[in-house]
């Protein structure tokens, strides 16, 4: 009889307890998990690779803006539109939500990105193809984010 009446009170307890940490406000160690296995706050928002600083980028520079698109025409246009979903997002508005800092670093390192950073890991989970690295320099990755920013009129 005993057993009878304790065991809706232990379940019931033990429900409390699994609903309790399932809600709520973050703990510190859940907040630091936030950080996604260890990335510093900038890899978290400008991305994983050779770019580890915020670069200063002046007015557009329209040779750098020609010779991003042939670069993009060349190694991006296969699987990038700038208006509507291809094999990758499109990209015509990518720097009203990602630094340049982040794309630049996605162009170097998509492997790095896709394995480690976790909105490349959200891109991957939508479009099930992860972006091969297309052997670009940075200074070519820097003449695509000019395209790129000429294209959104920044």
């Amino acid at each position: 009889m005993f057993l009878k009446n304790i065991l809706p009170v232990i379940s019931f307890s033990v429900l409390l307890l699994t609903l309790q940490a399932c809600g709520g406000e973050q703990t510190p160690n859940q907040a630091n998990s936030n950080q996604e296995s260890g990335l510093s706050e900038f890899e978290i928002e400008h991305g994983i690779g050779p770019v580890t600083e915020r670069m200063e980028i002046g007015e557009i520079d329209q040779n750098l803006v020609a010779r991003g698109e042939d670069i993009f025409s060349m190694k991006c246009e296969m699987c990038h539109n700038m208006e509507g979903r291809m094999v990758g997002p499109e990209l015509g508005n990518v720097l009203e939500n990602r630094s340049i800092e982040y794309v630049m670093n996605m162009i170097l390192n998509p492997s790095g990105m896709v394995n480690d950073h976790p909105e490349a890991k959200k891109l991957l989970q939508e479009y099930m193809t992860a972006m091969p690295y297309q052997n670009v320099s940075q200074d070519d990755a820097r003449a695509i984010v000019e395209f790129l920013r000429d294209y959104n009129g920044e």
